[in-house]
């Protein structure tokens, strides 16, 4: 009983979604992407305006959208420091982001989309 008096005056803590694990997946892929895309030639997406939007679209805390943040930065910084020249392996890692950023983008959608 009064382990339960003692929690009952502690603030309560919001947990992070199911998909979070995803979505910090889904925005690593695009900030890699975000850096490649460009070093091979590709400017035709901004891919942090989408990530952005992806984000705010989410509505996160400020905790949940600093760990966001973090994986789209991390995903950048991955590749930014392995490569300076567009290559073939630079290439392939991008059709394999694309590939990956839509399979987790379809997968938070078809387990934890809205429901009609």
């Amino acid at each position: 009983m009064a382990l339960t008096l003692a929690l009952a005056g502690q603030p309560a803590y919001a947990s992070d979604p199911l998909y979070q694990e995803q979505m910090q997946k889904l925005l690593g892929a695009i900030g890699s992407l975000y850096f490649l895309q460009p070093l091979c030639g590709d400017n035709k997406n901004d891919w942090r305006a989408q990530a952005s939007e992806l984000i705010a679209l989410d509505e996160p805390d400020e905790d949940r959208r600093q760990k966001l943040n973090g994986a789209f930065n991390q995903g950048y910084y991955a590749y930014s420091r392995s490569y300076v020249y567009c290559t073939d392996a630079a290439r392939r890692s991008i059709v394999q982001l694309l590939e990956e950023a839509e399979r987790t983008s379809r997968d938070i959608h078809s387990r934890y989309g809205a429901q009609n």
